[in-house]
């Protein structure tokens, strides 16, 4: 797995070979496949721990601060941040690999989906609480929001362009994530 991550960080998905991943293991071929079916499997291990590791602490995060909406809410974009931004060459296998994979595609589904099934708990938690302002369904929102993070995250990590400064990203995400879904800023 460390070898593939720093494997990525040099190359492209498409540019390493099986044998790469196991001369870096110091493991034979055979011995390769014992574990992993395709070097795509290899990258899909990668992101699916990567994605509970943030979940994770995420939860962790977000349980201490829940009398304060706004600190849980720039707390877990903050983590997904790091933890996403410490992983740019495998965010960036993951999404070339989607474009052909089916796998990839169903995993990168399946985490978002996890994530807007969380989002939307929050939002409707929130909402019975009288925190949050009624509007539009909990999991359109939570959704829309998640979907954005991804977005946005992804343009900054691949160095595209419009794209949101680096220095601000958390803070301009913990705004729109607000502002939808307690109804007013809460930053500067």
């Amino acid at each position: 797995m460390r070898t593939a991550e720093r494997l990525l960080e040099q190359r492209s998905l498409k540019e390493i070979s099986v044998d790469d991943l196991a001369r870096g293991a110091g493991i034979s071929r055979p011995a390769f496949y014992f574990y992993f079916p395709s070097k795509d499997a290899v990258v899909l291990t990668l992101v699916d721990r990567l994605a509970e590791q943030a979940n994770n602490a995420k939860q962790a995060a977000v349980e201490e601060r829940d009398e304060d909406p706004a600190a849980a809410v720039r707390e877990a974009i903050q983590i997904f941040y790091e933890m996403m931004g410490a992983h740019r060459a495998v965010l960036r296998a993951v999404v070339e690999l989607s474009a052909t994979n089916v796998e990839a595609r169903d995993l990168r589904s399946q985490i978002a989906e996890g994530w807007v099934a969380n989002v939307t708990e929050r939002i409707e938690t929130e909402r019975e609480r009288g925190i949050a302002r009624p509007g539009l369904p909990a999991r359109d929102l939570a959704a829309a929001l998640v979907q954005l993070n991804e977005r946005v995250m992804l343009a900054v990590f691949f160095d595209e362009r419009p794209a949101v400064s680096e220095d601000r990203l958390v803070d301009v995400l913990c705004e729109i994530w607000l502002g939808a879904i307690y109804g007013e800023p809460q930053l500067g």
